[in-house]
This record gives C-alpha cells, sequence and structure tokens, in this order.
C-alpha cells in the first residue's frame, strides 16, 4: 500500500507518520510537506513544497498512491471565517481535486475534529467549516472518504504540536492524560491509535465515512 500524508510535521501529522512507517501493509509514504520532517527511513520520501494551493510544481510525484492521510489544518483560535475557510475548506479541496484527478480510486482521510458540524448551520464557526468541507469530500470520494473526529489526543512518542502554548498544556497535563486515556479508552486517544486507525481505513476501509472517537478507538484495533 503506497500512503501520502499532508500534514506530516504537526502533532497527529507525527503519530500518523510513525505508524505508516512502522506497519507491514504499508509499502511507502510521500510526505508533502513545507518543511523536512527530520525523520530517515527506506519507505519515506519527503515532498518539499511550500505553497499548498499550487501542487502543479509537484504533481508529478503525487500519482499511485493508494491513499491520502491529510492531516493537515490550523487553528481557528483568533481567526476570522474567510481566513479559516481559505487555509481549511479551500486549501483541502484544492489538495483533493488534484490527488482525486491523479490517483482514481484512491481512498481519502481527514482529521477534522469532535463536534464538526454536518448541517454547517450551528454558531461554532469552525465546527461549520470543517463540516462544509467534509461534506464535500464526501461528495469527491464516493465510498472512498473517511472523516475523522478525534476529540482529546495524548501525544506519545515524541510528538510534539508547532504551538509553545499547546506544548506547555500537554507537558503539564500529560499524567492526567495518560490516567484518563487508560481509564476511557474509547474517549481518550493518542497519537499511536489514530495513526494505526487511519492506517487500518486506509487498508480495508471502515463500516461508515465519519469516525467519531470511539470509532477510531475501534479502528486502530
Amino acid at each position: 500500500m503506497n500512503i501520502l500524508i499532508f500534514g506530516a510535521t504537526g502533532m497527529v501529522g507525527q503519530g500518523v507518520l510513525r505508524e505508516c512507517l512502522l506497519s507491514p501493509e504499508v509499502t511507502s509514504v510521500r510526505a508533502v510537506v513545507r518543511s523536512s520532517t527530520g525523520v530517515v527511513h527506506d519507505k519515506l520520501e519527503e515532498i518539499i513544497h511550500s505553497d499548498m494551493f499550487d501542487l502543479s510544481p509537484v504533481a508529478n510525484r503525487l500519482g499511485g498512491v493508494d491513499a491520502c492521510l491529510f492531516v493537515l489544518g490550523v487553528s481557528s483560535f483568533r481567526m476570522k471565517e474567510d481566513a479559516y475557510t481559505r487555509l481549511t475548506y479551500d486549501l483541502t479541496m484544492e489538495v483533493a481535486t488534484v490527488l482525486d484527478r491523479l490517483n482514481p480510486g484512491m481512498r481519502f482521510e481527514y482529521v477534522s475534529g469532535a463536534s464538526t458540524d454536518s448541517t454547517e448551520e450551528g454558531k461554532s464557526m469552525w465546527a461549520r467549516v470543517k463540516g462544509r468541507t467534509e461534506n464535500a469530500l464526501l461528495r469527491l470520494f464516493p465510498g472512498r472518504a473517511f472523516m475523522f473526529r478525534p476529540g482529546v489526543i495524548q501525544a506519545l512518542n515524541g510528538a510534539k504540536s508547532k504551538t509553545p502554548l499547546y506544548n506547555a498544556i500537554y507537558i503539564v497535563f500529560s499524567p492526567l492524560m495518560g490516567l484518563l486515556r487508560r481509564a476511557y479508552p474509547r474517549t481518550i486517544l493518542d497519537t499511536e491509535r489514530v495513526g494505526r486507525a487511519m492506517v487500518n481505513v486506509a487498508a480495508r476501509g471502515f463500516s461508515k465515512p465519519i469516525l467519531e472517537t470511539g470509532d477510531i478507538a475501534d479502528a486502530a484495533g
């Protein structure tokens, strides 16, 4: 199985990349990144590219994949809806449209978040935009798109957020999150299980297109 990852340098993306490289079901991994992941592995090819809105310079390296794991995203904190829409909906759909053309039949997995609004009409701005993005992907990849909606995720194996404040929070609450994760394994996830779930769904699909927290735990096995 040949996997393409967008967002491999983020906290969740680091976990996804690790599980892809560990999985015997994954033959090759291409990571499209703005800067190097710092990971060296026989399976891994990095495609360093700065403008994700224009994939034409690297399009010849994006074909022949079985699944795209899209974990690229930004926080909505202090963002206006139009700016957040551009970096969430517009960017995701630009990438997805190109990949659909290059890889007929591929699976597309998208990480959104718990409480994403499928109606696109709720009060929460980020949830509406994420819901719109999910709905568009489900239309573009009928039967081949899977939306991941994790809630709280504990960072494992050295995975770090690019946001210093978030890293500080994770460090402070890590012991408590570990206890909660063991007590409520279908409610509190970690980067290992999210990554493993995405690999499993890429290989075998899932019984429904939208995976809530408990479904992600089940898919991880």
